[in-house]
């Protein structure tokens, strides 16, 4: 069957369907998707556990010392800080070894006729700071009582001497959350588009490799094999991401780390969309970097750079989301195709994005496809067919 019995169309979905199936049959994209559901479970597993461990300080107090103990546990409560745990020993020893032993943070207890706070090797400044606050509380109470004042209506008088707050913002409760969604989004589409663009180039360079290309090139045009193995191979990438997704928001909703309402749902529609631009914008210029060098052994030497691309919008993208995301530079960055696939999405997320750059993101991330789709079809309809040694770029370019 020769390729004018195909509609382009209809081509492009074949190479696309054959992509696709063979790709999710292997076992490596089974073994491959279980492991890192296996990974991203346990990752949960760990910042539930991290976060457990860093929101209660373990209090250990001697007798003498259990009502202010009991104080400070009320203050930390109260100003809604770590939660204090409070163990009691019956003397500063015991206390000691368990400081030492780490089954205690700090010890309260006397010295010297004087209050005294014992730490294995630091003591928190939250902690110390509560305890000072309470001590002197309780000795400000006790001159009040001397004195004759009564300390509670003291207490209540100047209750109200504060500064008054206001705020020309009010301050989005979920913040914390959106902040952790939008890098798990920026995390998810930086692994997608590298494991789409590596498979894609490997792709390629099997087909050349064992002259499978060349049939296929007698039955479609190269640009339709080129459309279809992207299509074909980003789907596949597509797949993996919502059962990474699904899961992942499975597992940190079930653990109360993340509210998966509305919020998650509209970060994950973005991040769709940009997934599917990223896809476009990258995976046709490994397609034509592929199809430079004809053995595996090359194919890092053309992906690198490439490659290189992808982690630094993601190392810049998550320092700039963590330090400042409403920020000048953040919104520009964002704007330009290279970084827009992982940082767009992540500021959708956070609400710091506005609808025109979204818009203009797209706008711009649209017209780079076009150019570099344009530009990665006539290197890979040359490049494609050359094997032997590897074809340089500007040879690639010269000869189209």
């Amino acid at each position: 069957m020769s390729e004018r019995d195909f509609r382009p169309s209809r081509a492009v979905w074949l190479v696309a369907r054959r992509e696709f199936v063979q790709r999710v049959r292997t076992r490596a994209f089974v073994v491959g998707t279980l492991a890192v559901l296996a990974v991203i479970a346990a990752y949960v597993l760990f910042i539930r556990f991290i976060a457990n461990e860093q929101g209660t300080d373990t209090l250990a107090t001697t007798p003498d010392m259990v009502a202010v103990a009991e104080a400070v546990r009320a203050s930390a409560d109260a100003l809604d800080q770590d939660t204090v745990e409070l163990r009691t020993v019956p003397d500063a020893a015991a206390g000691e070894a368990l400081v030492r032993d780490g089954d205690a943070d700090v010890l309260l207890t006397v010295r010297d006729g004087a209050p005294a706070l014992v730490g294995k090797d630091d003591v928190q400044e939250q902690l110390r700071a509560l305890v000072d606050s309470v001590l002197q509380q309780q000795a400000l109470d006790q001159r009040l009582a001397r004195a004759g004042e009564d300390p509670a209506e003291v207490r209540a008088e100047v209750a109200d001497t504060r500064a008054a707050v206001t705020t020309l913002e009010q301050r989005d409760p979920r913040r914390t959350q959106r902040l952790v969604l939008g890098l798990a989004i920026a995390a998810l589409l930086y692994g997608s588009l590298v494991f789409v663009g590596q498979v894609v180039a490997q792709g390629v360079v099997e087909e050349k490799s064992s002259r499978v290309v060349e049939l296929l090139l007698s039955t479609v045009r190269p640009w339709q094999l080129l459309l279809g193995k992207v299509i074909g191979l980003g789907a596949v990438g597509l797949l993996q991401m919502l059962i990474l997704a699904g899961v992942g928001l499975g597992v940190a909703g079930g653990f109360g780390l993340l509210d998966v309402g509305g919020l998650a749902a509209g970060a994950l529609a973005m991040g769709l969309l940009w997934y599917l631009l990223g896809v476009l914008l990258y995976a046709v210029v490994y397609a034509a970097a592929g199809s430079l060098v004809s053995r595996q052994e090359e194919i890092q030497s053309v992906l690198t750079p490439l490659t290189m691309s992808i982690v630094i919008a993601f190392v810049v993208s998550v320092n700039l989301l963590i330090s400042d995301p409403e920020s000048r530079l953040v919104s520009t960055l964002s704007l330009l195709p290279p970084f827009a696939p992982i940082l767009m999405p992540a500021r959708f997320a956070l609400g710091v994005a506005p609808a025109w750059e979204v818009g203009l993101a797209i706008g711009l991330a649209l017209l780079a496809i076009a150019v570099l789709t344009w530009l990665a079809g006539r290197i890979y309809s040359t490049a494609v067919l050359r094997t032997g040694a590897r074809v340089g770029l500007r040879d690639a370019l010269r000869r189209t």
